[in-house]
């Protein structure tokens, strides 16, 4: 659980640093990870990291093919 933990603030961080101005897909928010040297081992574990923030209201999640995530107001 703790390495899914560190991941999660991993991710946090970048994009609170990057702080996104349009609303992105779990993997062009993987590739921007990426770029900062954050590796995640798939597109699949950003969103379900996401999905859990969109459950706590951290987030917004535009349910469109495909999912695209919106992070107005947050960091």
């Amino acid at each position: 659980m703790r390495s899914h933990w560190g991941k999660s603030e991993h991710i946090r961080e970048v994009l609170a640093e990057v702080d996104p101005d349009e609303a992105m897909t779990a993997s062009e928010i993987r590739e921007l990870l990426a770029d900062h040297g954050v590796d995640v081992d798939s597109s699949h574990r950003v969103a379900t990291v996401l999905g859990r923030w969109a459950e706590q209201g951290e987030i917004d999640v535009i349910r469109d093919r495909p999912y695209r995530y919106r992070f107005d107001d947050w960091s």
